[in-house]
Order: C-alpha cells, then sequence, then structure tokens
C-alpha cells in the first residue's frame, strides 16, 4: 500500500473512532444518583457469588464488568505479534542460515545433560500450573492472561532444553497464525453470543452453573479460555520471531 493510501486509511480509521466515542460520551448519564454512592469495588466483591456464580471477585471485574478491556488486550497481543513480525522480517540483504554457516573454525558446545533433564522436566508442571490457572480463574486468583503466560514459558523451556529447531518442529507459523486468531476470534464470537442473547456484547447468555464448581460463572470460564490461548499463541509467535531473527537470518555479506 502507498503512503497515500495508508494516511487515507488511518485518517478513514480515525474518524470512525472519533465518531463512536462521541456518540458513546453523549449518552453517558448527567450528574450522580441522590443519596449514598456506594463504593464499586464493595457492589462487585457482593454481586461476584449471588449474582455471576463466581468466587474470585476478580474475574468479575475483569471478564465482566470490564469486559471489553479484554476484547481490547486480546487484540493488543495481535498487534504486536503482527507489528513485531513485520518489523523483524527476512529483507532483501539477508538469508536464512544457521549461524555456524559463517563461523568457520567454531565449536558451539551443546546444550548439557543437566539442563535437557531439569528443562524437559519441568515443562509437563509448567504447562499443568498454566491450564489449571486459564480454567480455575473464576474460583481462584488466576485466568486466561496469567494462564496463557505459564504456557508461554512452558515452550520457553523446551527451547532452553534443546535447540530453536527443535522448538520450531513442534508447530509451523501456520499454526501460531491459527491459534492467535482463535484466541482474538473466540472473545469477539462470545460477545456477539451476549449480544444476540438480548442484554449487551459480551454480555452473559450461558448458564451461571453452583458458585465453587470449575464450569460456573457463565461465559468468564469461556473468555478464559479463548484469551488463555490468545496470550499463549502471541508470546509464542513474539518469541519464534525473535529466534529467528538472532539466530536464522544472517546478513548477505556474512556468507562464506
Amino acid at each position: 500500500m502507498s503512503i497515500a493510501g495508508r494516511r487515507a486509511a488511518f485518517l478513514a480509521g480515525a474518524a470512525v473512532l472519533v465518531a463512536l466515542l462521541t456518540w458513546g460520551f453523549a449518552g453517558l448519564l448527567p450528574g450522580r444518583p441522590a443519596g449514598p454512592t456506594p463504593r464499586v469495588g464493595d457492589l462487585l466483591a457482593s454481586a461476584s457469588g449471588p449474582d455471576r456464580h463466581v468466587v474470585d471477585p476478580v474475574a468479575l471485574v475483569g471478564l465482566d464488568a470490564r469486559s471489553l478491556d479484554a476484547l481490547v488486550a486480546a487484540f493488543t497481543v495481535v498487534a504486536a505479534v503482527a507489528g513485531t513480525t513485520l518489523v523483524l522480517r527476512a529483507r532483501p540483504d539477508e538469508w536464512a542460515g544457521h549461524a555456524l554457516d559463517f563461523a568457520t573454525g567454531r565449536r558451539v558446545p551443546p546444550t548439557s545433560d543437566a539442563v535437557r533433564v531439569l528443562g524437559l522436566g519441568l515443562t509437563p508442571p509448567t504447562v499443568l500450573f498454566g491450564l489449571y490457572l486459564v480454567t480455575h480463574g473464576q474460583l481462584s486468583p488466576g485466568g486466561g492472561f496469567q494462564g496463557g503466560v505459564v504456557l508461554a514459558a512452558g515452550v520457553l523451556l523446551i527451547y532452553l532444553a534443546g535447540e530453536f529447531e527443535d522448538l520450531h518442529g513442534l508447530y509451523g507459523d501456520r499454526a501460531l497464525e491459527r491459534g492467535l486468531a482463535a484466541g482474538a476470534g473466540g472473545t469477539v464470537a462470545i460477545g456477539f453470543l451476549g449480544l444476540a442473547a438480548g442484554p449487551a456484547f459480551l454480555a452473559n447468555a450461558l448458564p451461571l452453573g453452583r458458585t465453587g464448581d470449575v464450569l460456573s460463572g457463565g461465559t468468564i470460564p469461556l473468555l478464559d479460555v479463548v484469551l488463555g490461548l490468545g496470550i499463549a499463541v502471541g508470546f509464542v509467535a513474539l518469541l519464534t520471531t525473535f529466534l529467528h531473527q538472532a539466530i536464522v537470518l544472517r546478513p548477505l555479506g556474512a556468507r562464506r
């Protein structure tokens, strides 16, 4: 796209954003309610159990009272991955090759057995703990954001215990793209599910279940799952992009 086309796309998007913000601010209720105003924190804490059947009030704040923030966060990760991939993409003056291809006579020691055993031994419990955080965010501190980061750390342990080729061999770039799209698109789909049910975008449209159960909270556990997927895949994509730039891509002048 030309510079003029990019400028036109930016101005059009900015105009739509300003119009939506103006519309939203114009619809705010004026003034304050009569009588003493209750604290928002007290209201959310008291509503988490009876109204939404969740034990952790933080989950109620992040994925219900401020659920649009979760949507913005999901697309922020998508934008970060897309921007990083664009900046670190292969240039015409680079070629794909291993560092040893132009390090004549250099001997790189392999990963020690101790690091391999420790890294591979820590990978299963790290992934299991990440899955626990993702699926139990409505019951205890955790959720999709925290669990997604822990899941990505489990993938990082595989790289530390082996080589970049071992890590990249577990998945492909296409799989990362699909996982990232599923995380962000799943959040939007759940939002439209609430809109189709009647109340509002991202409003709960599923049975609340029983307080204390894993499947309690309506759409909150489902949001945690799709957000955890998006965060985990996003961090893995960033890691892969940086490692590809640092290990695989080389200047043309360095080839021997």
